[in-house]
């Protein structure tokens, strides 16, 4: 999609520095984070959110899930836990059209989430 912020940078139009990248994803931290780690992982494909998902794009999904266990691993975090959020319109508090998953940790993330 020509005006999507996260198509630009997992595509590499908007420089940004990735902690993990392969041909389906790209993974940066946020800009606003709200834990000590949180790193957004974007498909480089274009889906809207996950109300897109169908069977021609559902392997993404579990790509991300794999992607956030390495993440979780390689950077220390993974014994003491982690949450993976993905929000899906406005009242989910989706603010970015495009589908990604929140990787949160490095504090004691309470339930239930705001």
């Amino acid at each position: 999609m020509e005006d999507c912020i996260f198509c630009k940078i997992a595509n590499g139009e908007i420089p940004t520095e990735y902690v993990y990248e392969d041909e389906l994803v790209a993974a940066f931290n946020d800009i606003s984070p709200v834990a000590p780690v949180h790193i957004l992982i974007v498909p480089k494909a274009h889906i809207s959110s996950a109300l897109e998902l169908d069977d021609s794009n559902k392997d993404v999904v579990g790509h991300i899930f794999t992607v956030a266990s390495k993440l979780a691993r390689d950077k220390g975090f993974a014994e003491n836990g982690f949450r993976l959020v993905n929000n899906c319109g406005r009242d989910g508090g989706q603010t970015v059209q495009h589908l990604h998953f929140h990787l949160l940790a490095g504090r004691n993330l309470e339930w239930p989430p705001g």
